[in-house]
């Protein structure tokens, strides 16, 4: 019995040290993105007039968090190009909602988002637009 034991160990041993052996070779890590890097890939579709207006109200009020084309940012926000914010789960109301009131911290561990300022309602709408083309240009409907 001792003998079958000694016998599961050394395998087991053997197992574990080459799973680590093979991590090491590979050259894989496991490390998170920079501070400030985006969370995301992003396609950027064609975007008409209304939509790059939105693209640099977002540059202008959003980005410093939620990054460059809504990827999201490490450390600061979260990518609004993200299958939560598809437009069954947010509504277009509940980004005017944010933008207006701010929100508590919900989905991601970045903490409240306070209100934007002096941005209009049609401001937050024509980023609404430019989200939405990001979203449908990366399959999220």
């Amino acid at each position: 019995m001792r003998r079958i034991f000694l016998l599961i160990s050394m395998v087991l041993s053997l197992i574990v040290l080459g799973v680590l052996a093979w991590a090491l070779v590979s050259g894989r890590t496991d490390t998170a993105p920079a501070s400030g890097a985006a969370l995301v890939a992003v396609t950027v579709p064609a975007l008409n007039a209304e939509m790059r207006a939105g693209e640099a109200l977002f540059e202008e009020n959003c980005a410093a968090c939620h990054g460059d084309n809504a990827a999201g940012r490490d450390g600061f926000g979260p990518p609004l190009v993200h299958r939560i914010y598809e437009p069954g789960h947010h509504s277009d109301g509940a980004f005017h909602l944010a933008a207006a009131r701010g929100v508590r911290a919900h989905h991601w561990p970045f903490g409240d988002m306070p209100p934007v300022e002096n941005v209009s309602e049609g401001d937050v709408g024509r980023i609404i637009a430019y989200l939405r083309a990001l979203q449908r240009a990366n399959g999220i409907n």
